[in-house]
């Protein structure tokens, strides 16, 4: 078990958008790999499986003394790869199918309230007037930017408990990741064994002689496969475990939704979709909240590690 190095805030903050803007990249992959008839949680196993393959033979060539955990620390990891990462893809992809993308996607960006909440009664990390107005930019933001605002939708109870699901789940990765660095393993061993356990839990709820069938269909679409494994998964869980060893887990959050920007981006610039003045408004009121998050940078250190 070796401990990741600390590193400087203002680095933590620049890899914490790094993960963001690259999870904000998953629309090219879903697109293409819907057209290739691979549902939502074959597209959660393939990012899972590549992942557990690709860093396992990394970790095999790079130390293997990183493969070493504790058994008594694996529900840090349990954590972190079902509480969190496959159950919020169920409640999230399950809310898809009750309502509409738009408030799947508001729903599952109200995880950084949950991060702020868990993390001052877990961490004693202070809740400021800062932090709130950054959230509050956060949310409000993100549901101009997913053009829920000015539609007619609907709220149901079964769909508001979904996302109420998919947004608390989303954001215990932060809070059982944090654990996992308190207790001194490194970002690799993390991420590894976070996805060993999303695997186990999301497999029998995927088609995977499908999805092997789409992903050995040529050598075009394994390398776009293996890509997507890569960019969506292997480097931002990575960079974002490092830059939370620098940065609260409140703000965290707060900077990684800059994900739905980075989306509608893409959206715009490479699939020609219409880029609305709520869409402007949305984007300048997450950016907002990422400035105004980083005001005081440095003045309050993440939680420390167990030793």
């Amino acid at each position: 078990m070796k401990k990741t190095e600390q590193i400087p805030p203002a680095l933590g903050t620049v890899l914490i958008l790094l993960a963001g803007c690259s999870w904000g990249s998953i629309g090219i992959f879903v697109r293409n790999f819907n057209k290739a008839a691979l549902g939502s949680m074959e597209i959660v196993a393939l990012r899972s499986v590549f992942t557990v393959i690709f860093m396992g033979l990394f970790l095999l060539v790079r130390d293997r003394s990183l493969f070493k955990v504790k058994l008594k620390d694996l529900w840090c990891f349990v954590g972190t790869g079902v509480v969190s990462m496959a159950f919020f893809n169920f409640c999230y992809f399950r809310l898809i199918t009750v309502s509409s993308l738009s408030i799947a996607a508001v729903m599952l960006y109200t995880a950084p309230v949950f991060v702020m909440l868990l993390s001052a009664v877990l961490f004693r990390e202070k809740i400021t007037g800062v932090k709130i107005a950054a959230v509050i930019l956060t949310v409000v933001g993100c549901t101009f930017v997913t053009g829920i605002v000015g539609s007619p939708v609907h709220l149901t109870l079964s769909a508001l408990l979904l996302g109420i699901g998919a947004g608390l789940g989303y954001a215990l990765y932060s809070i059982f990741g944090r654990y996992a660095i308190m207790k001194g393993y490194h970002n690799f061993t993390i991420v590894f064994y976070t996805f060993v356990f999303t695997s186990i839990a999301v497999i029998p709820l995927s088609d995977m002689g499908r999805l092997a069938s789409v992903v050995t269909s040529g050598a075009g679409m394994a390398a776009f496969s293996a890509l997507c494994g890569i960019v969506t998964t292997v480097f931002p869980y990575i960079v974002y475990n490092f830059g939370l060893t620098a940065v609260e887990n409140g703000r965290a959050a707060i900077i990684a939704s800059v994900e739905p920007v980075v989306a509608t981006l893409i959206g715009v610039f490479i699939f020609r979709e219409t880029m609305t003045a709520g869409n402007l408004i949305g984007i300048a009121m997450v950016l907002s909240a990422i400035v105004l998050t980083n005001v005081r940078l440095g003045k309050e250190a993440p939680a420390g590690r167990e030793e």
